[in-house]
């Protein structure tokens, strides 16, 4: 069983690029194609997420494990969990981010899956347009940031109303002189 995925971006207009892979091949094994296909290096921390039809994550496939799950879910990492395993019928919908700090990402839908065929090696079968830029200048990232403050900042937090200044009390969080582990 062959799957046949559709890859777009929000940040570049023309940016498509159409995958086969066997449905038995790992998200680790679909991560290295959708690399290779947009020149970029494998350097960075990525990862996939089973999404529903508003794009919404339900599930990660991470690359890694970094023993920092605390949630109860089952934990997929890339190099031991198959497509199939996750992806079940045409439409399901999955974002790939290729650049965590400034999470960035690819927009996938499976489009279609042939049943009685074969992909030895997964390959890019349609390429269009140029990939956005793997990992944004750290100018970049902080002028992001900064427009981002900047709005939210102008915006009323919870609570702002009627806020005094003798309402924080110092002592309530306990700090003390001295040695911290004594």
């Amino acid at each position: 069983m062959v799957y046949r995925f559709t890859i777009i971006s929000n940040e570049v207009d023309d940016f498509v690029r159409e995958i086969k892979i066997d449905a038995d091949a790992t998200f680790y094994d679909f991560h290295k194609i959708i690399l290779s296909s947009c020149h970029y290096a494998d350097n960075q921390i990525t990862s996939f997420f089973i999404c529903d039809e508003q794009w919404e994550p339900q599930q990660e496939v991470v690359l890694e494990d970094m023993g920092t799950t605390l949630s109860e879910e089952e934990l997929y990492v890339m190099k031991s969990t198959r497509l199939s395993e996750l992806l079940e019928e045409e439409e399901q919908r999955l974002v790939y981010i290729f650049d965590t700090l400034s999470e960035r990402m690819f927009f996938i839908e499976l489009t279609e899956i042939s049943y009685s065929a074969q992909q030895e090696e997964p390959v890019c079968s349609r390429k269009r347009g140029e990939a956005p830029q793997q990992c944004l200048e750290i100018e970049d990232v902080l002028n992001k940031d900064v427009a981002k403050q900047s709005i939210e900042m102008n915006e009323d937090f919870y609570g702002s109303e009627g806020f005094e200044d003798e309402e924080f009390d110092p002592e309530g969080f306990e700090i003390s002189e001295g040695n911290p582990y004594e």
